[in-house]
C-alpha cells in the first residue's frame, strides 16, 4: 500500500491498482463539548470548534485547540451532519500535558443518547505524545458523530486537531 499527500484536506491511497479519495469531512461538521476552559492569563477559549479547524499548531496558547474543564468524563463531539463510513481518525495532541488524553475512547455512531457516549468505539487512545499526531483505523465504522471521551476519569480534554476521514462522496 502507497500514499500519496494530494493536499491537507485529501490523500489518494493506491492499492491494487484500485485508487480511492479520502477527505476530512470534519472540516465541514459542527463541533461541542461537555464545558469550555478559558486559557489564562491570554484568555483564548477552548471552544470545541478549535478542534476542526484545519490547523494541527499544538500549542494551545495560539488559540487553536479545543479544551475542556477538569471534570469527570469530559467528552467532545463532532456532528458530521450525515452519517459517513469513516476510514480513520487522526488526532493531534496539545503540546503540553499530552498524557491527559491517555485512555480517551473514540466512538462512532447516530446516536445522540448521553451526548453520543454510547456510541460503538472505533479505538482507544493508550497515548500521543506531546504535540504528536496519531491515526486510528475505523474500518468503515458509520455514523453521524464522532466522540472522544475520557471516560471514568477527572481529566481535562484538550484536542488540537480532530480529522474524520472518508471515502465517501457527499
Amino acid at each position: 500500500m502507497r500514499m500519496i499527500f494530494l493536499h491537507s484536506a485529501v490523500f489518494l491511497w493506491i492499492l491494487c491498482g484500485v485508487s480511492a479519495e479520502y477527505r476530512n469531512v470534519a472540516l465541514q461538521g459542527r463541533a461541542t463539548q461537555s464545558t469550555i476552559l478559558t486559557l489564562q492569563p491570554w484568555g483564548y477559549l477552548g471552544a470545541a470548534i478549535n478542534a476542526i479547524d484545519g490547523n494541527q499548531d499544538p500549542d494551545a496558547y495560539h488559540g487553536s485547540c479545543s479544551h475542556t474543564h477538569n471534570h469527570l468524563s469530559p467528552w467532545w463531539r463532532v456532528d458530521l451532519l450525515k452519517p459517513y463510513k469513516i476510514a480513520y481518525i487522526t488526532i493531534t495532541n496539545r503540546i503540553k500535558f499530552g498524557y491527559r488524553i491517555n485512555g480517551a475512547e473514540i466512538l462512532i455512531g447516530n446516536s445522540l443518547s448521553d451526548n453520543g457516549n454510547h456510541n460503538p468505539r472505533c479505538a482507544v487512545i493508550t497515548s500521543i505524545p506531546d504535540g504528536g499526531t496519531q491515526t486510528f483505523y475505523c474500518h468503515g465504522m458509520a455514523g453521524r458523530y464522532v466522540n472522544i471521551i475520557i471516560r471514568g476519569k477527572t481529566e481535562y480534554l484538550q484536542l488540537c486537531e480532530v480529522q474524520v476521514w472518508t471515502a465517501d462522496s457527499d
